[in-house]
């Protein structure tokens, strides 16, 4: 066993939350008599909490007078539709059984904020992580290590028996900036070679290939 622990990025990388994301942003714009993005422009949009997913969103961005605004009905709309297309990708409950059969501590470090993190880990992964972090005032938000740090720390693991898995250019830098391995998948928000670009020590395609890297 290389690794005792894997902390996991959620979204792009255990959940497809894309179109539950997509479909709040559009509910936001839309109210306030802005264009819709498409899924291809949020796929690219996501990644680094949902300020930055407004920002890029929104015409002119945090210097818009309706950035506020936007952000509170975004917040609200999508606490109460996060679950409507969201699922695990395929392969990742699979994954998260043998992995916890094995031994592993499992934890999930998103950018997404903390009370969505916290509503829909039970909901999709019942006992099978035993720390889920999310975005929130009381830390720094990834690539900040400070979030990895905290998880680390609850789960009783040095950073040298962890790895990071994510699929973005925002999981790269995190695992870079806590000193632990990264490991990406292929399957979320960013493209492989991206990936690999960042440092990743290897790029999976299918969930089950993660046990051979750990």
């Amino acid at each position: 066993m290389r690794f005792n622990a894997i902390i996991f990025d959620l979204d792009g990388t255990l959940l497809d939350t894309l179109e539950d994301l997509t479909d709040s942003m559009n509910y936001t714009l839309n109210a306030f008599g802005y264009k819709s993005i498409t899924l291809d422009q949020a796929r690219t949009y996501v990644g680094n909490g949902i300020e930055k997913f407004l920002e890029l969103s929104l015409p002119q961005g945090r210097l818009n007078r309706d950035f506020s605004d936007c952000l509170r009905v975004f917040k609200k709309h999508y606490s109460k539709n996060l679950e409507n297309k969201t699922r695990p990708y395929e392969g990742i409950l699979q994954l998260l059984e043998q992995v916890k059969a094995k031994g592993y501590k499992t934890a999930i470090v998103s950018n997404k904020f903390d009370a969505a993190v916290k509503k829909i880990c039970p909901k999709y992964f019942n006992g099978y992580i035993d720390v889920a972090i999310g975005e929130s005032d009381k830390i720094r938000k990834k690539p900040a290590p400070d979030s990895v740090y905290m998880a680390l720390e609850m789960l009783g693991c040095d950073k040298s028996q962890a790895c990071y898995v994510g699929d973005s250019d925002v999981d790269a830098n995190t695992a870079k900036n806590a000193g632990i391995a990264f490991i990406g998948v292929s399957w979320g928000f960013r493209d492989k070679e991206l990936l690999y670009s960042l440092g990743a020590a290897t790029v999976i395609d299918k969930p089950e290939q993660l046990l051979s890297f750990i």
